[in-house]
């Protein structure tokens, strides 16, 4: 999963000087994309990645220089393999990774605490950055919130077309990098909130798939309606824990198009609850866990609608709570990435 809520939590609960390193263009492979990102503070501590390692070492001993000029850089780094037995930079990359390197100022940092309050409150959030000859200009960033909200350094008129990235990608479909927009070039990152996971049923095996979720990157809530079960100390690594029956926590949950369900409550009635409860709401995934045969008897005409993962999970021979955890995980990143997106209710 992305990495910048991770970066975004470092920077913004310290006061610490420090780089934020972003990568802005790829040649080739490379260990990450553009958009990912690493924060190197004052004392060389590192938070998020931006390659295998390659990279790290050689940002933190320029990392000083940048901070005490307070201007932002841009470093390119040629990691392709010049032999089989290179060693250092080379070893396991084959690409030309281009990177913004931006000091902390008091004004970023205050700047990405907004953005990070926005992600909090499940706002999409661009980030726009003047390229070419204002690549270096530290007054030349500014953010766009999916409610309209605009802050951030830019003084310039906001062109329309920037405007439209914002809203013209579908959900989690973001592309980061270098475009040119009414003529002007400009470097796009998308910040997206944590995709959000919502398991019914808080049996003994939702725990693994709640700490490997989590660990990845959801932001997970449980719910159920046995209170000795759903809470902090059957089930620590959740985020939230919602207690109720199917009716009375679903309009609370507030589900929108981002989010992940889960169902696995090992009751037929309950799923059987569910699955007419959530039949038109927009989720981005949902999956049962049990026998497809199982699950078609949930459904009045026993038919399994397009969209719903049953049997939930790869097919990987996955045995036990952790294996089948991780076979549902995995589904769930694969379809995050491929990003499929019917129209309708469950999908």
């Amino acid at each position: 999963m992305e990495n910048y809520h991770t970066v975004l939590e470092a920077i913004t609960s310290s006061q610490k000087q420090g780089i934020l390193a972003i990568i802005v263009h790829v040649e080739g492979s490379a260990y990450q994309k553009e958009g990912a990102c690493m924060w190197i503070d004052e004392e060389g501590y590192i938070t998020g990645l931006i390659s295998g390692g390659c990279l790290e070492e050689a940002l933190s001993i320029q990392a000083q220089e940048i901070w005490q000029s307070q201007r932002p850089t841009i470093a390119t780094f040629d990691l392709k393999q010049e032999d089989d037995l290179s060693w250092g930079q080379g070893v396991g990359c084959n690409g030309t990774i281009h990177l913004l390197l931006l000091p902390i100022t008091e004004q970023l940092r205050a700047d990405l605490l907004t953005v990070k309050r926005h992600l909090e409150q499940n706002q999409h959030v661009l980030m726009a950055k003047k390229w070419g000859e204002a690549a270096t200009d530290e007054n030349s960033w500014l953010f766009l919130a999916e409610n309209g909200q605009r802050w951030g350094n830019v003084e310039y008129e906001i062109p329309a077309d920037l405007l439209n990235q914002l809203h013209a990608v579908g959900t989690f479909q973001s592309k980061n990098g270098i475009f040119t927009i009414s003529g002007t070039s400009f470097y796009l990152q998308h910040f997206w909130p944590k995709p959000r996971l919502i398991i019914f049923g808080a049996n003994h095996d939702v725990k693994p798939l709640v700490s490997f979720a989590k660990q990845t990157g959801f932001s997970v809530t449980v719910v159920d309606w046995r209170p000795a079960l759903c809470c902090p100390e059957q089930i620590p690594d959740a985020d939230q824990w919602m207690v109720g029956f199917p009716k009375e926590a679903i309009p609370q949950l507030r589900l929108c198009e981002r989010d992940f369900v889960v169902i696995m409550t090992h009751q037929f009635q309950r799923d059987q609850e569910l699955v007419s409860l959530l039949s038109q709401q927009p989720l981005f995934y949902c999956g049962i866990l049990g026998p497809k045969r199982r699950t078609a008897r949930l459904f009045p005409d026993f038919s399994i609608p397009d969209g719903i993962h049953s049997p939930i999970g790869l097919s990987i021979g996955a045995r036990g709570p952790e294996e089948i955890a991780i076979s549902i995980l995995a589904e769930m990143i694969h379809v995050l990435r491929k990003q499929p997106s019917p129209e309708g209710g469950i999908r």
